[in-house]
């Protein structure tokens, strides 16, 4: 089955009737994260994930969100461990959120959560936290897990608005990064755009000071600084491809 938003394979309404019997195992494996080169970021995390992964911008028009990149190849994650362990300190809420996500229907404007029914934890044995009580209430596990998917929410809508005062003001440029590996394999780094610095210092006095005053100024200097994450990729990958045969 193709999956839906990257990692959700069958993302389906949660439900006090269908569901109430299921529990969530906890794990600390990400491996369902395998195969991903980038993950989308919301605002609030531009300050930590920056000092760790490169934060550009992918997709086009309305589509185009930031996104933490992860792989330099197709379906590489480099911060993903053989184990399915985070190799990385700071793990992006789009990953921590799951099992759990909102998901908006085809004909109406209300969020209902989804589950993940596909996710190794989920279970029907009792292990690890019900989401349901005996009544058919939530539990505290739920009512958590419902505000951490409201919070980001919330978040991914302040993301969006950001989005469209940067493409407003076209302050973005495609760019591309290229570096090359120790067996001689020439790496690149296409298809995303970036904030352009000419085009930042050409904003009017009036612009200007809207972006400081709204907090975006700081966004985007955390994104222009986070390029240089692009270095630290590019030794990451070095150091975990094979050597070059004489």
């Amino acid at each position: 089955m193709t999956k839906q938003l990257m990692i959700y394979e069958n993302a389906v309404p949660l439900s006090s009737t269908t569901h109430r019997d299921l529990s969530v195992k906890p794990t600390k494996s990400l491996a369902f994260s395998q195969g991903l080169t980038a993950v989308p970021l919301v605002v609030a995390e531009f300050e930590r994930a920056g000092v760790e992964f490169p934060i550009v911008f992918a997709g086009e028009g309305d589509a185009l969100f930031p996104v933490a990149i992860l792989g330099l190849r197709g379906q590489e994650n480099l911060f993903l461990g053989a184990d399915g362990a985070w190799l990385g300190d700071y793990i992006p809420a789009f990953l921590r959120r799951y099992p759990f996500v909102f998901a908006r229907a085809e004909a109406g404007e209300n969020l209902t959560l989804c589950i993940d029914t596909n996710h190794d934890g989920v279970n029907a044995e009792g292990l690890g936290e019900r989401m349901f009580d005996a009544m058919g209430n939530r539990t505290r596990y739920l009512e958590d897990v419902l505000k951490f998917a409201t919070d980001y929410q919330m978040q991914h809508n302040a993301t969006r608005v950001l989005m469209d005062r940067l493409r407003a003001l076209d302050l973005l440029e495609s760019a591309q990064a290229k570096g090359q590996m120790p067996n001689g394999e020439t790496v690149a780094l296409t298809g995303f755009w970036r904030v352009s610095a000419d085009k930042l210092a050409r904003l009017s006095d009036a612009d200007a000071l809207d972006l400081f005053r709204t907090g975006a100024m700081a966004l985007i200097y955390l994104h222009m600084a986070s390029l240089g994450q692009i270095t630290t990729l590019m030794r990451r990958a070095a150091e975990l491809a094979p050597a070059k045969v004489a």
